[in-house]
Parts: structure tokens; C-alpha cells; sequence
């Protein structure tokens, strides 16, 4: 019984095949002086079907900064493009997905702390920015306004749950002497 080949949407030996070709022709370039040559469509189509692939895994795909999360992990990809060794590893399937996916973990973290910001200005807002105008024949922009200082209150407290964990983390430990000490006073 023959085995049948599978189809992947990224084949890691021609990849690899890619990369090392590429490589030699940037040793050449920079040898002669020249500047480093432009990385192959090749490369570059592998480098944006890995990241499009890994977007649609179930913990990236319902972001609505999906395209954002791709062009971050490309860019990071490329930036780290001369970093694969092959000579220490024959898969850079996996070197690149591990690069696109902490790419995704720092923009997801990018947008959340943006968002923090922005709804954290909307709550600071005075109440008369969101008062019904003469124009307006209901209330719905003031009722709106406080819908969503009442939902608000969960995300806020996960954000002060994150800084105190990261002051959590940063504090020194004490030694047991000090940490007597320290009970002591409290009493």
C-alpha cells in the first residue's frame, strides 16, 4: 500500500531549501559590500501563510485585530529572518510559528491596554459630554453612558488584578529574619 504525501500548506524542507539559499546569497552580498539582497516571495508567501494559518486557531481568531496580530508576526519574522540557523536545527516551521505566535500574545496585549486607556478617558468624562441634546428625541446616548460604567467595572478590575500580580512580582523576597521583622511592625 502506497502512502499518500500530504498536502501541507507550507512544505519545511523546500522552506528550509529557501532559507539557506537566501543565506548564501546575503554572505556573498555582504562580503562583496553590497547590500543584502531582497528576501524571496518564497519566503515571504511561507512567512504570511504561517501567520494566516495560526490566526485561525481558536485563541487568536476572534480578535478583530487579526490583520494587525498577521502583519506584527510577519514583520517579526523578517526582522528575525537571519537568526534560524540551520546548521542547529533542520525545521523552520517551528522557529517562525514560535516568532508569529508571541507576535500575536504582545499585540492582543498592545489592544488591551489600549482599550484600558480609552475607556478609562470615556469614565473620567464629565456626565454633560453625554447629556441628551436638544435634537435628540430619547435618551439613549446618557443611558449608554451608564450601561457602560456599570459593565466597565469587570475589565477594571482585571486590569488591577494584572498590576498587582506585576508588583507581586517584582517585590524582593525577604529572608525569614526580615520577614519577622516586618510582622512585628505590622502588629
Amino acid at each position: 500500500m502506497a502512502t499518500k504525501k500530504k498536502n501541507h500548506y507550507v512544505d519545511n524542507q523546500e522552506f528550509l531549501a529557501a532559507l539557506v539559499d537566501y543565506y548564501a546569497k546575503c554572505d556573498e552580498a555582504e562580503k562583496t559590500g553590497e547590500p543584502a539582497p531582497k528576501i524571496p516571495d518564497y519566503i515571504g508567501s511561507c512567512l504570511l501563510k504561517i501567520a494566516t494559518r495560526l490566526s485561525y486557531k481558536a485563541n487568536f481568531i476572534n480578535y478583530t485585530f487579526r490583520e494587525d496580530m498577521i502583519l506584527d508576526g510577519v514583520e517579526n519574522c523578517i526582522q528575525y529572518l537571519r537568526n534560524f540557523d540551520p546548521s542547529k536545527s533542520n525545521n523552520p516551521f517551528s522557529y517562525f510559528t514560535q516568532i508569529i505566535y508571541y507576535a500575536f500574545l504582545r499585540r492582543i496585549m498592545k489592544e488591551k491596554k489600549q482599550s484600558y486607556v480609552k475607556h478609562k478617558m470615556i469614565q473620567e468624562m464629565a456626565m454633560e459630554q453625554f447629556d441628551v441634546q436638544d435634537h435628540d428625541s430619547d435618551n439613549q446616548y446618557s443611558n449608554a453612558y451608564l450601561d457602560f460604567r456599570q459593565n466597565n467595572q469587570e475589565f477594571d478590575d482585571y486590569i488591577e488584578r494584572r498590576k498587582a500580580d506585576k508588583a507581586a512580582k517584582r517585590k524582593v523576597k525577604l529572608n525569614p529574619i526580615e520577614e519577622m521583622l516586618e510582622d512585628e511592625d505590622d502588629e
